[in-house]
């Protein structure tokens, strides 16, 4: 009997529960129904930042950019490529102004993920040098870091713990967020509460998917979701925790030792290239932590339609102001991950259909994504959404003439080095 429909008899078999659960879904592929967002969530995702605030880009020497990305393309397309892409809208927005006397924000387009093992995985040792370096220049160059220190400031940083620079969690901690961004505004897609790397009024991000290459593998609407829970990815990081017990805290192993052989799971470390056809066909999707509390599972999943099922303790996740993500998806305890089928399993039907139709609003889709051209409403204006809500910027950030808060000579004595 074909997969998934073997799934659906299973499902149908199991308890009168399930049965009525199949049969909501049914109806939920009859109707094709949207939500929209509702109160200060659906305002807030909706907002035009143009006219809201003025941005100058920095001007800076190709060698902290475009000559790193002309090293490597592949920077183009990895789940760090934000940084790269919002530089090119802002070249082009309507919110960038020439003047800089004018400016409410102030950004310097450092590539600072760039820098890729053979394998494409990104190294981010030389980072805290080079982001030191494009901050020595524009601060000697211009006058406007000087008068804040870097408070009307923003920097997109969207490495595994940000701007700590470090892929592990235990050095990324240890070295901390780079002394020289302690007073700007960081935009980055690490985030987790009471942790040393996510700064306090940082703007939290998706990771970035490549647009074109999920819209290319989307499926008719009404093909039935006849998996009930999918996920594809890592169990055990071998090579770098071979114990078996740091990586993602132990959350994906737990997943792996409990659900491997029930048939409500597919789960599996094979990534096939129907990877995304089958999300579509999902009901629930898997999104563990890894190394850090994120993965790109989360914004396909919202593209998808898959509801997302966040397991990642203390998680700040993108744009929380504008995304309902204790309505749209499911949050479980690390703890709890042995009880996922009970948890998945006795969540209404109805409720489910509720996070589905809400998962069908396009300006929540289009929220998480970084598409080019830039379009309304996508992720790109949500950050200048973020921006614009803090302004005016209060006055205590401008310094006195000679004030200085920042300490230059801070941090590892490996970061002092010349970049």
């Amino acid at each position: 009997m074909e997969k998934g429909i073997w799934v659906l008899a299973l499902l149908l078999c199991s308890s009168p529960f399930l049965f009525a659960r199949v049969e909501a879904f049914q109806e939920l592929e009859q109707s094709h129904r949207t939500e929209r967002i509702s109160g200060s969530a659906g305002d807030v995702l909706e907002d035009d930042p143009v006219g809201r605030l003025k941005v100058f880009v920095y001007d800076l020497p190709n060698k902290y950019n475009k000559k790193i990305l002309q090293k490597d393309p592949r920077c183009l397309t990895h789940m760090f490529a934000a940084e790269i892409f919002m530089h090119r809208f802002l070249l082009s927005s309507a919110v960038r102004t020439l003047n800089p006397e004018e400016a409410d924000w102030f950004y310097t387009p450092v590539y600072t993920t760039c820098d890729l093992t053979p394998s494409g995985l990104p190294l981010p040792f030389k980072s805290p040098r080079m982001m030191r370096s494009a901050i020595q220049l524009i601060a000697s160059k211009w006058p406007y870091w000087n008068r804040t220190e870097g408070a009307d400031h923003f920097f997109v940083v969207p490495h595994d713990f940000a701007a700590c620079f470090h892929y592990q969690e235990e050095k990324a901690i240890e070295r901390g967020i780079l002394p020289l961004l302690k007073r700007a505004t960081l935009v980055q897609t690490f985030g987790q509460r009471n942790h040393v790397c996510l700064k306090e009024g940082s703007i939290t991000i998706p990771p970035y998917a490549p647009p074109q290459k999920m819209h290319a593998h989307l499926i008719p609407p009404d093909t039935p979701r006849s998996i009930f829970v999918y996920f594809r990815g890592l169990f055990y990081d071998v090579g770098n925790d071979p114990e078996g017990g740091y990586y993602a805290r132990g959350a994906r192993a737990s997943v792996w030792e409990n659900f491997k052989d029930n048939p409500l799971f597919d789960i599996s470390t094979e990534h096939p290239t129907t990877y995304y056809e089958d999300m579509q066909r999902a009901v629930f999707c898997l999104c563990p932590l890894g190394w850090a509390p994120w993965s790109p599972r989360l914004v396909e999943g919202v593209i998808f339609g898959c509801i997302p099922v966040i397991i990642a303790d203390d998680i700040v996740l993108p744009f929380a102001d504008a995304i309902p993500w204790e309505e749209i998806g499911v949050f479980v305890a690390e703890e709890d991950v042995p009880n996922l089928d009970t948890i998945l399993t006795s969540i209404p039907p109805e409720v489910i259909l509720r996070k589905q139709r809400l998962l069908a609003n396009p300006s929540m889709k289009q929220a998480m994504l970084f598409p080019q051209p830039a379009q309304p409403g996508d992720a790109f204006h949500q950050i200048l959404n973020g921006l614009a809500r803090k302004l005016p910027h209060d006055k205590s950030v401008y310094l006195k003439p000679g004030q200085k808060i920042l300490n230059w000579t801070e941090g590892p004595v490996g970061d002092l080095k010349p970049w």
